[in-house]
């Protein structure tokens, strides 16, 4: 058995790509994607007739309009591939409207709706913004799932878990980014790898949180670097795992044990927490990684979807 394989024995394990030519190999689950992801795709060749074909049926008179279409393109391009869930991205230029993002998340569940797609195979994703959160909320309570995204801490999570979302992507990658930036020439790899990664230990908190009280939100270990991240996250209830490290996976057959336990999490000792919006926007304050990690994911995401816009309006001339 390879450690793909063993993987899935704890966790259900979704692809993190805009290439769906690649799913098939490793038989996700769910999968996601984000602007960035859809980006990349959409300049290779074997999808560049996605964003063609879109943008002449649909024209540019309504920017939003014709993104949110090829959006759901993909998405039920993907669908078709696997048995689960796709992750479809609100435009992380919303990302402080929470009324703007209710709208922008119901539009592309009508268009999913009216492909035939059941809307339990769609998670919206929203980035995990105070303002986002609430957007949440409302979607959840209408019956429409979502996946809080751009997730850096604990505080996020916990407000996220009030608000009754389906399931959150705290990033594990980003964190590790930073905390090695930040020790420069005294970061030690070999100590920080594994569980003593900065990352890893983000989501087994917030994964210990939710179990021990019975939180339903899915925990979903996101933005990977390496292999050893996905591995010391075993257990958690989903992991969005890139191509590339899906295929070192399956490349390996280095053992793989359970690292993450919801069972064990309900008999720690670990005090409850809520927040109201004054204390979540105190915590993050406080939390410089997070506060910058996230400014940053949105800056990207909004950058990301500029782009994609430039590359839809050049079809046009």
């Amino acid at each position: 058995m390879n450690q793909l394989e063993a993987l899935k024995q704890f966790t259900t394990v979704v692809a993190d790509t805009g290439d769906f030519n690649q799913l098939a190999a490793y038989a996700p689950q769910d999968a996601t994607t984000n602007p960035s992801l859809v980006l990349k795709a959409v300049q290779k060749p074997e999808y560049a007739h996605l964003l063609k074909e879109t943008v002449k049926q649909y024209g540019l008179s309504d920017l939003d309009e014709t993104m949110n279409r090829l959006l759901v393109r993909f998405g039920r391009e993907i669908l078709g591939l696997i048995p689960g869930r796709v992750s479809t991205e609100v435009d992380a230029r919303l990302s402080f409207d929470t009324e703007a993002t209710v709208t922008r998340a119901r539009r592309i569940i009508d268009l999913y709706q009216g492909d035939g797609v059941h809307v339990d195979r769609v998670l919206i994703k929203i980035a995990a913004t105070w303002e986002g959160i609430q957007a949440a909320e409302r979607l959840e309570k209408d019956g429409i799932h979502t996946n809080l995204t751009l997730l850096f801490s604990f505080p996020q999570a916990v407000a996220c878990g009030q608000a009754k979302v389906q399931l959150i992507s705290p990033f594990v990658g980003r964190i590790y980014d930073w905390y090695k930036k930040q020790a420069g020439a005294n970061w030690d790899e070999a100590a920080m790898a594994g569980a003593n990664d900065p990352g890893v230990q983000s989501v087994k908190r917030i994964f210990n949180f939710y179990k021990k009280f019975g939180i339903a939100t899915e925990v979903m270990g996101a933005s990977f670097r390496n292999i050893g991240q996905v591995t010391a996250l075993a257990g958690s209830d989903l992991l969005t795992i890139s191509p590339d490290l899906l295929g070192q996976l399956a490349a390996s057959d280095a053992p793989l044990s359970k690292a993450l336990d919801a069972d064990a999490a309900k008999s720690m000792d670990i005090p409850f927490v809520s927040l109201d919006e004054r204390s979540f926007r105190y915590a993050m304050n406080e939390d410089a990684m997070a506060t910058e990690k996230l400014a940053e994911g949105i800056r990207a995401f909004a950058a990301d979807t500029f782009k994609l816009e430039d590359l839809m309006k050049a079809q046009s001339q």
